[in-house]
């Protein structure tokens, strides 16, 4: 007795490897993170004169908690949203808790000896100035009888 060969609708169901929810499930938590491993810190940034200004939202941070670092021109932020501690039963967990880390590569335009850092009501805020050398300035020239200012 030979058995019939598979109809389709058999073959299109041996031949699936992959579940498409899983996977839109896997590339969600990429995208957004996890409790376990929380996406990055959402930022702003904006030119105000002569200084970058930078914000980061870090609802629920303590200010102990963040650090921050600079390598060559690599700024990078790290911060942790930790669980609370006593005697006391989760109800329910949506806000991601972990570490959160970023970093930006900043220009060689920038002051970084000189940036400031505030906290408050959850959001960062950096201000970097714009270094001296790359803001514009007139150069003299002399010669014999005159001297002619020109901007650079």
């Amino acid at each position: 007795m030979n058995p019939s060969p598979p109809s389709e609708e058999e073959t299109t169901m041996m031949i699936r490897t992959t579940d498409p929810f899983r996977d839109f499930d896997r590339l969600t938590q990429q995208l957004f993170g996890t409790t376990n491993r929380p996406a990055i810190m959402p930022m702003d940034a904006w030119r105000e004169g002569d200084t970058f200004v930078v914000e980061f939202d870090l609802p629920g941070v303590t200010k102990d908690s963040i650090d921050l670092d600079v390598e060559r021109n690599v700024l990078t932020v790290r911060a942790e949203r930790v669980a609370r501690n006593g005697d006391w039963e989760m109800l329910a967990s949506e806000r991601p808790r972990g570490a959160f880390s970023r970093q930006l590569v900043l220009g060689d335009n920038l002051d970084l000896e000189r940036i400031e850092a505030a906290y408050d009501a959850g959001v960062l805020r950096l201000s970097i100035p714009v270094a001296e050398r790359a803001k514009p300035r007139k150069i003299q020239i002399g010669g014999a009888s005159e001297s002619t200012a020109i901007e650079a």
